[in-house]
Order: C-alpha cells, then sequence, then structure tokens
C-alpha cells in the first residue's frame, strides 16, 4: 500500500546520505519534499504540518547537529515520528475478569466488517481463547449466513436469531456463558453512507452488551473518507481502535497515517489479504519501518516461525548438506512458504533491499506453475531428476501445463544447487573436525571465509553465508547475481 511513498523517501534520505554535513536549508528542501510525499500520499493536512513541525524542531536541534552521521540521525527522527503518526504502541488486549469479553464490530456497508469478524475469532483462537460469533446483520442478505460459513471455516459457533439486532446481541452474551466460550464478537449491520438510523441501531446494541471492546472496521482503500467515518462513528461509541482492511490493496497510505492523530484512536488490527489468517495486530514501528523502505523483519521472521517446524527445517538442512535433499523435499519447502503469503510481500518485508529489488515483479503464478511439474514427476525421477531425460521431460511438461524447456530449466537449477550445497556441505564437515583439535573457535577457510565448530551446516565464503535450507524462488530471474544472491541469503535465515 506504502509503495508509492516508500520511493518517495527513499529518494529523499538518499540525497540526505551523499552530503557529508547537513545544512538548514538542505533539512527545509527534504522537509518540503517530505510534506508533498505524505500529501500526495492522501494524508490530511493536519496531520502533515504537526508531523513536518515536529520533525523540523528535532533536526534542526542539537540532537542531530552533535550526531555523527547527521543523515541518519534525520532519518531516525523521521522513523520515530511516523511511529508517533501511526499510534506509538502496539495496543494490548486484557481480558474481562469476569468472562466474557465482549467486542463490537461496526462500520460502513462494504468495509469488509463480516469478514474481518471471522478474521478475528480465528486471531483470538491463536491466542488460546474461545471466541463466539454473533450475527446481529439482520439486514442484509444472507449476512448471517456469510457469518456461518466463516465460523464453519474458523471452527468457531455463530449464534443468531431471527428477531432483532439489539435482542439478539443480548441474548448472544447468556449464550456464550452458557457454552464457556470467553469471547463474544457482535457483527452489526452496517450501511452504504453515515445516517442516523444506523448510528442509533449500532449505539442501541453496545448499550445492550457493555462491550469491552468497541472497533471500527475501515477500507483503507477510501483514503481521508476513512478519518471522516471514523469520527462520526467515535461520537457515538467511544471507539476503542480502528481496523484497517485492504492493507495489500493500491492506496496510498493516508488513512493509516491521519486516523490515530485525527481522531485519537490507535489502529489496533489490520488485515494484509483475502484469506482469513492474513491479519494481524498493527504495529506502528514495524508499518514504519516498511514506510521507509527498511523491510520488517520481526513479522517475518514471526510468519516464519508460525509456518516453519524446527525440527522438519533441520532435517532439510541436514539433507540439503549431505546431497539427499530431493524434489519431494523442494516441494514442502516451497509449500510451507506459501503459507507466509505472497511472495511478493515477503519480499517488501526484507530489511536493506534497494529500491530496484523492492519494485520487483515475483509471480505467486509460477510457484503453481514449479509444483505442477514437480508433481508430474514419478517417484523416481523426484529423487533422482538427472534420469529425466527429453522423452520423459515432454511427458512431465504435457501432465504439468508447460514446455519442455521450462521442466528442463527447473531440472538445472535444481541439480545446481544441490552440487553447490552438498559442495559447501562436506566444506563444513571437514573444517568442522579440525577445529574440534584446536580451540574451538574456528579458523578461516579456504577464500577467506570461516567455519564454526558448532555448525557444520553453516559456511561463509568471501563474506556470503550459506544458510540451511534454502528456497529456490522462481520468477525472480530478472535480477543480477549479486540482488539474487544477497535476498536469497535474507529469505534462507528464516528456515
Amino acid at each position: 500500500m506504502f509503495d508509492t511513498l516508500t520511493d518517495k523517501f527513499d529518494g529523499i534520505f538518499s540525497r540526505l546520505r551523499n552530503k557529508g554535513v547537513l545544512t538548514e536549508s538542505d533539512v527545509d528542501e527534504a522537509l518540503k519534499e517530505i510534506r508533498v510525499a505524505l500529501l500526495e500520499a492522501d494524508v490530511n493536512i493536519s496531520v502533515v504540518k504537526s508531523l513536518r513541525n515536529r520533525i523540523k524542531e528535532r533536526a534542526l536541534g542539537e540532537e542531530v547537529h552533535k550526531a555523527l552521521n547527521p543523515a541518519q540521525q534525520v532519518v531516525k527522527i523521521v522513523n520515530e515520528e511516523l511511529i508517533e503518526s501511526l499510534g506509538g504502541e502496539t495496543i494490548t488486549i486484557t481480558y474481562n475478569a469476569k468472562p466474557p469479553t465482549v467486542v463490537l464490530m461496526a462500520g460502513l456497508q462494504g468495509s469488509g466488517k463480516t469478514t474481518t469478524s471471522g478474521k478475528l475469532a480465528k486471531w483470538f483462537k491463536s491466542q488460546g481463547r474461545n471466541p463466539l460469533l454473533v450475527g446481529a446483520d439482520l439486514q442484509r442478505p444472507a449476512a448471517v449466513e456469510q457469518l456461518r460459513t466463516l465460523g464453519r471455516q474458523v471452527d468457531v459457533p455463530v449464534f443468531s436469531e431471527a428477531s432483532d439486532p439489539v435482542t439478539v446481541a443480548g441474548k448472544a452474551i447468556q449464550e456464550a456463558q452458557n457454552t464457556g466460550r470467553d469471547v463474544v464478537i457482535v457483527d452489526t449491520a452496517g450501511r452504504l453512507a453515515i445516517d442516523e438510523e444506523l448510528m442509533e441501531q449500532v449505539r442501541q446494541i453496545s448499550l445492550a452488551v457493555d462491550p469491552d471492546y468497541s472497533f471500527l472496521v475501515v477500507d483503507a482503500m477510501t483514503g481521508q473518507d476513512a478519518v471522516t467515518v471514523a469520527e462520526s462513528f467515535n461520537e457515538k461509541l467511544e471507539l476503542d481502535g480502528v481496523i484497517l482492511t485492504k492493507l495489500d490493496g493500491d492506496a496510498r497510505g493516508g488513512a493509516a497515517l491521519s486516523v490515530k492523530e485525527i481522531v485519537g484512536k490507535p489502529i489496533a488490527f489490520a488485515a494484509t489479504g483475502e484469506k482469513l489468517d492474513e491479519f494481524e495486530l498493527f504495529h506502528p514501528d514495524r508499518m514504519a519501518s516498511r514506510i521507509l523502505g527498511m523491510g520488517d523483519m520481526l513479522t517475518l521472521i514471526e510468519k516464519a516461525e508460525q509456518t516453519f517446524e524446527q525440527d522438519e527445517a533441520e532435517a532439510a538442512a541436514q539433507a540439503l548438506m549431505d546431497g539427499s535433499f530431493t524434489l519431494d523435499d523442494f516441494l514442502e519447502q516451497m509449500q510451507q512458504l506459501k503459507k507466509m503469503g505472497s511472495l511478493g510481500g515477503l519480499v517488501k518485508m526484507l530489511p536493506g533491499l534497494p529500491k530496484e529489488m523492492r519494485d520487483v515483479e515475483v509471480d505467486d503464478g509460477e510457484l503453481a506453475r514449479v509444483e505442477a511439474i514437480i508433481k508430474s514427476m514419478t517417484v523416481e525421477e523426484r529423487a533422482k531428476p538427472e534420469v529425466v531425460d527429453a522423452s520423459r521431460r515432454n511427458r512431465i511438461a504435457k501432465g504439468s501445463g508447460t514446455n519442455p524447456s521450462q521442466v528442463a530449466m527447473l531440472i538445472k537449477q535444481f541439480s545446481e544447487m544441490q552440487k553447490m550445497m552438498k559442495k559447501m556441505g562436506g566444506m563444513g564437515t571437514k573444517k568442522a573436525k579440525r577445529n574440534k583439535k584446536g580451540k574451538g573457535k574456528g579458523k578461516k577457510a579456504k577464500g577467506g571465509g570461516r567455519v564454526t565448530p558448532k555448525s557444520t551446516a553453516r559456511v561463509t565464503e568471501k563474506g556470503t553465508k550459506t544458510r540451511k535450507a534454502p528456497l529456490m524462488l522462481p520468477g525472480l530471474d530478472r535480477l543480477d547475481d549479486e540482488d539474487f544472491e544477497e535476498l536469497a541469503n535474507q529469505l534462507d535465515e528464516l528456515t
């Protein structure tokens, strides 16, 4: 969502870093560009003025003049002020001492409120809670049925009845107490626009359930209108936070950067995709890092930890190093990688990537093509790709809907990876044995690398570290060798 803003900041900071000493005119010029970039991102003008003034006050103060690297200090200041604009701290959900904890979901029609209710239920389950979904939207056709479908997908029961929204919400609390459900998520009706009837209904439901949290679901694609909607709802409900949906869309980011300062309520959660697990707590510090092109390694690591089992990753690493890693193993690794989200989104979370790499279009469909090729092979061919001759390539290509050259390319890339990793693994084993006889601190490998005695699976050679369970990423062939190696190394570290 913030791609354009990220590119703007990247250009501004690149020019600052090229200056050994920053003058007041340098700072003023950078602030003008920052102001334009924020306005183009549809950030509320009062927020832009406030943010610019805070940055200027600090950038022209003692903390920059006394810094060893003034340009880096300015970047630090911008990062900290962006974090403040985005809310400062991640919201902490506390639970009612006397269950259930009640969450009221409000918003306009089309903002993704019902789907977000399902995602929130799944999130509460991941926290060890037992949620109950409540269908209090009795006006939109099939709204309750949609919620029931989502409930089945996340294995959470749904309570509703054909009466009126206030009665349904009130009875849901008793239902939760009777069935041992400790979180109640009430999905309310929306409208195409704010009107008095909508507000009064939501207010009556709030009075009936006395929610611990009232969240407003806002479509990030609506830009500054999202702030206006949030202000209107906050007057009636006293919101506890905002949930932004469609952060993976083409919105310019104005809503995310404006809502906290204007409405005074934090962004609590963010929906980063259409899937039910593409939903997370909103971390202002991580979002600020993404905006400034510094990546989001913490979120990436969390995704990897949720997806990859440690024992499986270590087994894959050992298989890779001793040369027994097969296409079946690679297919399993690739399927786990897909669970982490789109490759394009994962690439943008990597810190330190140049603009050219962040902007590379990564086609997730190519993963499906590779998967189809491998699944079209026999058990023998997956274990020993070298047996695939011209006739087998033709058969595999027909079975996978590809062409023989694509099959040949996959086998060639996999074979080269096997040879390289087996060679590196052998070097590590040999050096590690030698180091055990010494002090155990590791010695330089041939070519200037270093091997540690604790791990035969990690060898540093000429400054490049090969790590366990590398992941092959089809579709990145347009990168040059140096950029591709840097990207691959960072992704490999996660597994």
